[in-house]
């Protein structure tokens, strides 16, 4: 009998997997963990619910395309609510509407543009920037030498400001 997404360890095999990048690739994109768990959960959920229609050797590209889709998705609605917020908040603040778009505007291009680097690139800049790691312990988790990371990371810089200066 061949092996099926159904069976329970198969199911738990690829979970122990493909948890943990599947968790990086969310975190990376959001910048924030316990959402990147939420909707880790999220797609190892449905891939159980659709397990009798996922292939074994489709079941790692059926996870990551799901994430991300919950991703967009959950981007979208804050994007929703964000004007929601924004409409009612600036009618109590202190920002002109038009610095309160601007500054909206630059977030997103901001977003955009880390989303934009090469994943080597982008994951070295989110660790250094975002979870505050020396360039010794990046080198030691993604198994790569310092100059590579440094490397990485000049390029992801240049890049940024590449990009910034064209806004």
């Amino acid at each position: 009998m061949s092996k099926t997404v159904c069976q329970e360890e198969v199911f738990e095999s690829i979970f122990k997997t493909h948890a943990e990048s599947l968790v990086n690739f969310l975190y990376y994109k959001s910048g924030d963990y316990p959402a990147a768990e939420d909707l880790m959960q999220d797609s190892f959920s449905k891939l159980w619910k659709e397990c009798a229609k996922v292939s074994l050797d489709k079941s790692k590209s059926f996870l990551f395309t799901i994430a991300n889709n919950m991703f967009l998705n959950k981007v979208k609605h804050k994007k929703v609510v964000l004007k929601f917020e924004q409409r009612s908040h600036s009618q109590f603040s202190n920002e002109t509407p038009q610095y309160l778009l601007e500054e909206a505007e630059f977030k997103n291009r901001l977003e955009l543009a880390i989303a934009g680097l090469p994943e080597g690139q982008r994951t070295v800049f989110l660790m250094n920037r975002i979870d505050k790691m020396k360039y010794k312990e990046i080198a030691e988790k993604l198994g790569l030498s310092i100059k590579a990371i440094e490397k990485r990371m000049h390029n992801a810089l240049k890049e940024l400001r590449k990009i910034s200066h064209n806004l």
